[in-house]
């Protein structure tokens, strides 16, 4: 185990009888971003805010470069956590919201301050020390909140939710801003997220969480591409999943094609058309009553196009007809 590889062993979380982790496990990547993502309920925050200390763990070890973590404190496990809201102190400059937790630990003023000013500039909020929460803007202000996670040095850091309060514009930004940071201070940043697009966009591994467990975990492009279950296939989009004489198939959408009704395609019957820009969004009725996605290049779809009610052809080579364990 190298010095910064975090560790949960057989993690479980349980209020009363309600089972909210069941007996999870995964080693992070070190220096990696890796987004757990799932479902409202799926049981991601509430691993978060164990690997934080901010939840107790019911059962299972957390461990941390070797040693095991799950009954320290916050401030003492080598972790840092930036809330959802962000939390910073309505009362307190920029500049002492960042040095707080120095503070607290009886740094001089002159240092801690002149760490706040590295931080600062890490996040491009030099010019700003002075002002108060209030008189910043959403990505301003979760930008202090960063800097101030980041202050303690962790060795990794928990995101929860980070970006859910910013307009679509500043969240598509900010995640930029976040990929970049994490591979500069070359740490491991846990995301939790119930976006896919966000997950896709930032992480290097993602962990798909769904009834208190891991229904899967692996490389981002991995878990989009060969979903393993219906659930992920379904929840990370982009996919259909039918039902064949031989069990159960994820297919992407944009790997279908339509064509006229003919012997060696799929008869359907198209439902619902939506232009999405670069592309058009078909979807068409299949035997047995499934819905069909097809993601059609604009240029394609309007060069002969189709409507509600058309009678179409759908098609797909057996290479893009992806077997699901579940």
């Amino acid at each position: 185990m190298s010095k910064q590889d975090l560790e949960l062993v057989s993690v479980t979380k349980q209020y009363g009888a309600t089972v909210a982790v069941d007996a999870i496990s995964y080693r992070f990547k070190p220096d990696s971003y890796t987004c757990l993502l799932g479902p409202s309920g799926c049981g991601k925050s509430s691993t978060l805010r164990m690997i934080a200390g901010h939840e107790t763990v019911s059962d299972g070890s957390i461990l941390l470069a070797g040693r095991d973590i799950s009954h320290l404190p916050p401030a003492k496990r080598g972790t840092a956590m930036m809330f959802q809201n962000y939390a910073l102190f309505p009362h307190l400059s920029v500049l002492d919201n960042v040095a707080f937790s120095l503070k607290m630990k009886g740094t001089e003023t002159a240092k801690r301050h002149a760490q706040a000013r590295e931080m600062l500039d890490l996040v491009d909020l030099t010019n700003l020390a002075d002002r108060l929460p209030d008189q910043l803007s959403g990505g301003q202000q979760q930008r202090v909140a960063l800097a101030r996670a980041l202050i303690t040095r962790p060795q990794v850091l928990l995101l929860d939710e980070p970006l859910s309060a910013l307009d679509p514009f500043l969240r598509v930004r900010m995640r930029a801003e976040l990929r970049k940071l994490q591979k500069e201070l070359g740490i491991s940043f846990i995301h939790v997220t119930h976006g896919q697009d966000e997950a896709l966009a930032l992480a290097d591994d993602i962990i798909v969480m769904n009834n208190a467990v891991i229904e899967q975990a692996g490389p981002a492009r991995d878990v989009f591409n060969t979903p393993q279950t219906r659930f992920v296939a379904q929840f990370m989009g982009g996919h259909n999943v039918i039902a064949l004489p031989t069990g159960h198939f994820a297919v992407r959408a944009d790997a279908v094609s339509v064509t006229e009704p003919a012997k060696g395609s799929v008869a359907g019957n198209v439902t619902a058309v939506e232009y999405q820009g670069t592309h058009v969004s078909l979807s068409a009725r299949i035997t047995g009553d499934q819905e069909v996605l097809a993601l059609i290049p604009d240029a394609t779809f309007f060069a002969n196009p189709h409507h509600p009610g058309d009678q179409i052809g759908l098609h797909w080579d057996a290479n893009d007809q992806h077997k699901l364990t579940a």
